[in-house]
């Protein structure tokens, strides 16, 4: 227990602290909604500073040492409170799994568009390869209600999580998950699939130790690192998905501002698919490329 006045106390030298190691200061008020049950509401107008009381999760020292280690160690807030939360889900996290990204969200929306006139595609097999959290199977779950979902990652503390994730959000029973590398798993879809989607690992190796220290220090690099010209998994994905996607079959993926014309091409040498568009986030970079099977 502490008191508000207190916890005031401390909210405003936790933001000072932020401030001055360029850290976005609404962080404090994420992790005190997670350890003080507080709501945004209440935080903005700090309507617990007359509370007698305020209850915490944790000791205000273990608070401290928390948000210590985000300043000093640039450990994501997103892992301090393990939680993070993606579309309309809350999502367990923790180092062994890339943090879902907010423009991730979008992906799940421009593949509801682009499927909106392939009423075959609301059905069948959908695979999220690499799936870490599994924010984009729960996606998908959430989107295809008469499909079933099968999701792949190479890490199993990564697929551990996801699970839980999926039990959490009421989806198990409708995403089976498998341990390995991306298709590899599932030779028993051969043919089968109706769309592939994936965020692939798609930094250039040379570049992942230049990325901020929240990224380079802590999230694992399995999920970053895309090889030479970071292309590596997404030219592998585009050779193999043939093999499983029907014709008609979605290939969908997330991949790293100003690789989209690079990507396009590969797709395009390949012979076998259509409607190859790039979409842009709302950043308008150029963010996710879109195919159907022939």
């Amino acid at each position: 227990m502490i008191s508000g006045a207190e916890l005031a106390k401390w909210r405003e030298e936790a933001k000072n602290a932020a401030i001055a190691a360029d850290i976005p200061e609404f962080e404090v008020d994420w992790l005190l909604q997670e350890v003080a049950g507080l709501d945004r509401l209440s935080l903005r107008l700090e309507l617990f500073k007359t509370q007698l009381q305020v209850t915490l999760t944790i000791p205000l020292s273990e608070l401290t040492e928390l948000w210590q280690r985000r300043l000093q160690e640039r450990l994501p807030v997103q892992y301090l409170v393990g939680v993070t939360p993606w579309r309309n889900f809350r999502l367990q996290v923790s180092p062994d799994v890339l943090i879902p990204r907010p423009e991730t969200e979008y992906i799940i929306d421009l593949i509801s568009a682009a499927i909106k006139d392939h009423l075959s595609l609301y059905k069948g097999h959908w695979v999220d390869l690499g799936t870490g959290s599994g924010a984009i199977a729960l996606g998908l779950a959430d989107l295809l209600p008469d499909a079933q979902i099968y999701a792949v990652d190479h890490s199993g503390a990564a697929l551990a999580i996801a699970e839980i994730n999926a039990h959490n959000c009421g989806f198990s029973d409708k995403i089976s998950f498998y341990r390995g590398s991306w298709w590899q798993p599932l030779s028993f879809l051969r043919g089968k699939v109706s769309g592939m989607v994936s965020n692939p690992p798609y930094i250039p190796s040379a570049l992942v130790p230049q990325l901020q220290p929240e990224v380079a220090r802590h999230e694992p690099h399995l999920a970053l690192d895309g090889g030479k010209d970071g292309l590596e998994a997404i030219r592998h994905l585009v050779l193999i998905a043939p093999d499983y996607l029907i014709s008609g079959g979605l290939w969908a993926i997330e991949l790293m501002a100003g690789q989209g014309q690079s990507v396009v091409k590969l797709l395009e040498n390949t012979q076998q698919y259509q409607n190859i568009q790039i979409f842009y986030d709302f950043a308008g970079l150029d963010r996710f490329v879109f195919a159907f099977r022939l």
